[in-house]
């Protein structure tokens, strides 16, 4: 971000042509290359580190409830590991494809440096609605997507998490079933587990905590108030549900909240505490609304579409990527946005929304408390020690903290926006881990 009084970030228009929303891999090659271009690294480490490491491909046979078999595709992606074994989530949706599972996986290699973590990029998933599965068919699915990858995971390999489509219980059955070839309980093989057995306290909640943290760090720093500040935000899944409530607690008003199939504006306040979580009930948003009876001025029904474009000091989407595109970049009226999902703005709109004076937290740095009480999750699993939720919350403050301070160092010394602040704190450290360590053989 340009340097400007940090009371009020400017909003200077811009304009630019509609784009076709892009690929989380050409998303993340576009950012390493934007942010190589500014920093003296080797010209190949930026290489390398352009391409994944491997990309595993597997299919998986399923018997069905009904005796049929069906074959669905399953990918594990591993960008980098020279800070540590690769770490990231894993996604039962449609539209999961190779390239998304690169590109995810090297926003984790970013997500782990940033937050100093030892720990390297991966993502993966398969290629299945999981609404379509019950719950039987979900466990054989796992079960042998378990068996499909076991060479390439492990506690000092790869350590896979939840994603979209994934929950608690899936990893539960991920880790019991490589357990179970491997002839000894293994906790450590995944996290996000339920903490009967050896998941942490407060992982599920991680990610919407740290984004409220950096969101409250960023506010401050602007001089924005919480108990003057307005904040919408798109998804109340875990992340947006655990933002909002922890922001309203915290005394900001938060005036939107959405579900796929629309959102709920009050001027006034969402009472967000009323409204279940998409876990908790799904839809539960768009039933709420629902039961809105208020006019123009009172509480009402909106779009997706508008609730990004609403007049509110903080924006965070988080709920999936490629929301924030060129065609309504120019529309966005919030004065900070924080990436509470996974790539929710695209390389054009980024670019518009810098011209313009628009503060970007980016999610390798606002979400990134997953990974990091999954840091926590690995080393209870390795001490064979429980800490509990106070620890948690308390570890997950200090670290939020520390990364932001850092970027905001960055920000400041460097005079550049948010996310180039964040990339470069990213790969000096991954860069200098490959230098450090060298080619072999």
């Amino acid at each position: 971000m340009a340097s400007q009084d940090r009371s009020s970030p400017p909003t200077r228009e811009a304009t630019a042509e509609s784009t076709d929303a892009e690929t989380a891999l050409e998303t993340a090659r576009r950012q390493l290359d934007r942010v190589a271009a500014q920093l003296d690294i080797d010209d190949a480490v930026i290489e390398r580190l352009s391409h994944p490491t491997a990309v595993h491909e597997v299919t998986i046979p399923l018997e069905r409830d009904d005796g049929s078999l069906e074959v669905f595709t399953g990918y594990r992606a591993h960008h980098d590991s020279v800070r540590g074994p690769y770490k990231g989530g894993l996604r039962y949706h449609p539209n999961v494809t190779r390239d998304e599972c690169v590109g995810l996986s090297m926003w984790m290699t970013w997500k782990c440096a940033v937050m100093n973590l030892p720990f390297g990029g991966a993502k993966g998933g398969i290629v299945v609605d999981p609404k379509s599965l019950s719950d039987d068919e979900t466990e054989r699915l796992t079960r042998r997507f378990a068996q499909e990858i076991r060479d390439v995971i492990g506690p000092n390999t790869d350590i896979p998490a939840p994603d979209m489509g994934t929950d608690p219980q899936t990893m539960a059955w991920l880790m019991d079933a490589y357990s179970m070839q491997e002839g000894e309980t293994i906790p450590g093989v995944v996290t996000g587990k339920p903490p009967v057995i050896g998941g942490s306290f407060g992982r599920e909640e991680a990610p919407g905590r740290s984004v409220a943290i950096v969101t409250r760090e960023t506010c401050e720093y602007y001089n924005y108030p919480l108990a003057e500040t307005t904040v919408a935000v798109q998804g109340f899944g875990s992340v947006g549900a655990n933002a909002a409530r922890l922001l309203e607690a915290w005394g900001a008003t938060v005036v939107a909240v959405s579900d796929v199939n629309g959102a709920v504006y009050d001027p006034d306040g969402v009472d967000v505490d009323a409204i279940p979580s998409h876990d908790e009930e799904p839809e539960a948003v768009t039933q709420f609304a629902a039961t809105l009876e208020g006019g123009p001025d009172g509480p009402r029904r909106i779009s997706n579409a508008e609730l990004l474009e609403l007049d509110v000091d903080v924006l965070i989407p988080a709920a999936v990527g490629n929301v924030i595109t060129a065609d309504n970049a120019d529309a966005i009226a919030a004065d900070i946005v924080v990436e509470g999902a996974n790539g929710p703005t695209t390389f054009a709109a980024d670019a518009i929304l810098g011209d313009r004076g628009i503060c970007v937290i980016p999610d390798i740095l606002a979400n990134a408390g997953g990974v990091t009480v999954s840091y926590f999750e690995w080393l209870q699993d390795i001490n064979r020690r429980t800490w509990s939720l106070e620890r948690v919350n308390d570890e997950l403050e200090s670290e939020m903290v520390t990364a932001w301070t850092t970027l905001k160092d960055e920000v400041e010394r460097r005079d550049v926006s948010w996310r180039d602040a964040a990339y470069a704190v990213a790969l000096d450290r991954v860069s200098e881990a490959h230098e450090m360590r060298g080619l072999w053989p």
